[in-house]
């Protein structure tokens, strides 16, 4: 009588950031079948060598990779993120006495603009909220053990306004691990501001740096063409990315954004309209010229960038809250919402969700937008170093910028697989 035994084996394929990460999915599975008693006790006694042989590379392995699961620091969130998939973008804000992450006043990076009880706001409910999907937990993050897989990496936020806050929100909260402050700087020792190109801020006593480069459309800005029409003042060269784009690409992780200067008012009324191939399209949508600078984009990430080295992420069009009619209007509520409103749709981000699932190399997407649709109490509105002019569009800090950096550490720190939309 022949007896059979049948087993798989599959083994991971990682680069060397996915390595030190714990990046990487399951691939190349084979199996064998063996017919013959003999066979079995060959095996077996092999199976066993390399169980006892796996004992001890295991301890060394995980003494020096992150756990399988993020450790919550100081409430009784616990994750089920091994079952199986979970979209972590559809869910509700749930009240968390343990918010916020960290407290801006202490923070040198956080600016200003966005430190809204800096600026006079009074009410702190708006701290108090956490993000909590329908089908799992996001598991709370050891910060001192995210510094520590971070030594030596370069990350990069590349977009607009609204990236420079995720870019503050991730510096803050690294920096409550940071026991000396002052090992925490930006080299250049600039100070931030809205116009500034570069900030790059290094965390000395890990080797790491967090930089931000603003390219607030990614693709390229230069002069019209020769006798062009008098009211062109800038041509938004659409089939050509950011001249910057070559300082993003030796990088370990780098997010992107862009979308809250694709309006009339900061283009058309400008003097800014579209080019492609040398001549100005002045009949060209903003949507069709936004699809096109994506197509760009794509195109960049496919060409330039090692993703064995590089984990790119894109993130959504972030909801805004200003009142239907009036972009003048900004009414900022003590509460969130407990509907979206509609503020979950954006044309921007389906666009943005087509182009980065099309991506021939790996991009992961942070569709932000229906979470933030919930959040008309989180908005700057006249706290800010400017309140003659109100700000339905950025976000206080602490608040909705720390959830993202939340989401990208899990994304970059477990082993879950998610659904991105």
């Amino acid at each position: 009588m022949v007896n059979k035994l049948k087993f798989s084996s599959c083994g991971y394929k990682r680069s060397d950031l996915a390595k030190d990460l714990n990046f990487g999915k399951m691939k190349h599975c084979h199996t064998w079948v063996f017919h013959s008693f003999n066979g079995v006790l060959v095996i077996g006694s092999l199976l066993l060598l390399l169980f006892v042989v796996s004992i001890g590379s295991g301890y060394f392995y995980n003494a020096n990779s992150f756990p399988q699961q993020i450790v919550h620091e100081n409430a009784n969130r616990t994750s089920n993120f091994s079952t199986g998939e979970c979209n972590v973008f559809v869910g509700n804000w749930v009240p968390d006495e343990s918010y916020p992450l960290y407290n801006a006043s202490e923070c040198p990076f956080a600016e200003q603009g966005f430190s809204c009880l800096a600026n006079g706001r009074k009410d702190k409910e708006y701290l108090k909220w956490r993000w909590k999907p329908r089908d799992c937990e996001i598991p709370r993050f050891d910060v001192h053990e995210i510094l520590e897989k971070l030594r030596g990496k370069r990350i990069v936020f590349v977009g607009d306004s609204l990236s420079r806050t995720q870019w503050e929100s991730m510096i803050c909260i690294l920096m409550t691990g940071v026991e000396d402050k002052k090992s925490v700087y930006e080299i250049k020792r600039r100070k931030i501001t809205r116009q500034i190109r570069h900030l790059q801020v290094r965390f000395s006593s890990f080797d790491f740096t967090v930089e931000f480069y603003r390219s607030i459309f990614l693709v390229q800005p230069g002069a019209p063409p020769k006798r062009s029409p008098k009211r062109i003042k800038k041509a938004l060269m659409l089939d050509k990315l950011d001249d910057i784009n070559k300082e993003w690409i030796q990088s370990d992780i780098l997010i992107f954004n862009t979308g809250h200067w694709w309006n009339p008012t900061k283009l058309f009324e400008l003097g800014w309209y579209f080019q492609t191939d040398g001549k100005m399209k002045l009949g060209m949508t903003i949507n069709g010229a936004f699809k096109k600078a994506l197509a760009t984009w794509k195109s960049w990430i496919e060409k330039k960038v090692n993703t064995n080295r590089t984990r790119v992420f894109f993130r959504t069009f972030e909801a805004t809250h200003w009142s239907i009619g009036s972009r003048e209007k900004c009414d900022v509520t003590r509460q969130p919402w407990s509907e979206t409103n509609g503020k979950d749709e954006s044309a921007f981000s389906d666009m943005i969700i087509d182009t980065v699932t099309n991506v021939s190399k790996p991009v992961t997407l942070l569709h932000v937008t229906p979470m933030g649709a919930y959040r008309s109490d989180a908005h700057v509105g006249t706290w800010s170093d400017n309140p003659l002019v109100p700000d339905c569009s950025h976000y206080c800090l602490p608040g909705v910028p720390d959830m993202w950096n939340e989401l990208l550490f899990a994304f970059l720190f477990s082993d879950q697989q998610y659904q991105i939309h």
